[in-house]
């Protein structure tokens, strides 16, 4: 099982004067509505809980005023917590004292913000080495480890160049080198894209991807645009009015929302790009190809209304796929050769393929695309209408 890096237990935040009796009628259940009304204190954030495992980019989104860039500041605790947990690799740091936060934000936490945070007077290279310097190192080490991690955003060979001479693209890529520099080994990334054009925005969420594949850190990205929670997250938390909605991965998010809120929020979300093969996937009728014969392939058929079948091995490989009329003509020539009729040049596909990749292809072709793993194993086939059925939200039905 892989390894929890982060675990936020009951976590509160109340703003106000009046937080130690709005923290008594959150208990009893009071509306974050009431309480304003009845203490003019704010619920921030009201009873969050969930935990981050070792190597996932875990995204927590909402809108303005859902709670969720103070969630983020108090796990580092730019925020002071109300109430509840935060720990890192089991250490709690809302019970640690200044020196020792400070040191957990120096060796575990670096955090990119949304405005680049970039210092206009230092070059590109002296801004990705700012944590490096605060940590002590020598400047040829920190220079090199700046380097290495420019190159690794893309920037390589403007080290010199100064924050002003730069895209928004390009000043948020330092902001990353920057984070990746310091070899933290946990990201915490408050709306760091949503400041860029689109076409940035995409440039940057594929760049964290990629670097991800290569790097593994433990990413917690605050975003409020649900596209980009839906490509680059693991998992996904949804925040509504300072409580925690539903946490999943996003197919689960698009296919089963856990309520009216969440079920509006992700309307009109583009299904086909996170949507995979094995969610829109049928069962598949099919038989053994060692064990059935013509008769028995053709009764399945009238049994299940189908005027065609898939066959497989006594492993479940796929083998290949049966016409009704090919399989009624071998039993009037009095054949019991069903693998001679066989037709194995059928679409398949990967169980993760984003339906995004096989519309065009599965509008071409008349025959269900098989849907096979690495092994060969029949999983399901698509269908044309399950296809069309789950971009329009509706459910999969066999």
């Amino acid at each position: 099982m892989t390894k929890v890096r982060v675990e936020v237990k009951d976590l509160t935040k109340i703003f106000g004067k009046q937080a130690a009796q709005a923290q008594k009628l959150l208990a009893q259940g009071v509306s974050k509505k009431d309480i304003l009304a009845k203490t003019g204190a704010t619920v921030g954030v009201n009873h969050a809980s969930f935990s981050v495992h070792d190597g996932e980019i875990f995204v927590i989104m909402g809108l303005s005023g859902s709670g969720k860039s103070t969630l983020i500041r108090m796990i580092n605790r730019l925020i002071e917590p109300t109430s509840g947990q935060v720990l890192l690799d089991g250490q709690d740091i809302t019970k640690l004292d200044k020196k020792q936060l400070r040191e957990v934000r120096q060796e575990k936490l670096s955090m990119v913000f949304q405005n680049f945070a970039l210092f206009p007077h230092l070059t590109v290279l002296q801004n990705a080495a700012y944590g490096l310097e605060l940590k002590g190192m020598d400047l040829d080490k920190r220079n090199e480890k700046a380097k290495k991690a420019l190159r690794l955003v893309g920037l390589n060979g403007y080290d010199q160049q100064y924050p002003d001479q730069l895209s928004g693209g390009m000043q948020q890529r330092v902001g990353l080198a920057r984070a990746l520099a310091n070899d933290a080994e946990i990201l915490l990334m408050d709306e760091a894209f949503s400041a860029l054009d689109p076409l940035y925005r995409k440039d940057m969420q594929d760049l964290l991807l990629k670097i991800q594949e290569q790097m593994h850190r433990t990413i917690i990205f605050i975003s409020h645009d649900l596209n980009e929670a839906l490509k680059i997250g693991g998992r996904i938390l949804i925040m509504h009015d300072g409580t925690v909605d539903q946490i999943d991965e996003p197919e689960a998010i698009l296919t089963h929302p856990a309520n009216d809120y969440v079920e509006r929020f992700i309307e009109g979300v583009d299904r086909t790009k996170v949507l995979t093969a094995s969610t829109v996937m049928n069962h598949a009728h099919a038989v053994n190809i060692t064990k059935a014969g013509p008769r028995v392939a053709l009764r399945r058929m009238r049994d299940n209304d189908i005027s065609s079948i898939y066959v497989v091995d006594d492993e479940n490989h796929f083998v290949g796929f049966a016409d009704a009329d090919d399989v009624a003509d071998l039993i009037r020539k009095g054949s019991r050769d069903l693998r001679s009729v066989l037709k194995t040049d059928v679409p398949s596909t990967h169980p993760d393929t984003p339906v995004n990749d096989l519309i065009n292809e599965i509008s071409k072709t008349p025959i269900p695309f098989c849907v096979l793993d690495d092994e060969n194993h029949l999983l399901g086939i698509i269908l044309r209408g399950s296809v069309l059925a789950a971009i329009a939200g509706e459910e999969v039905t066999e």
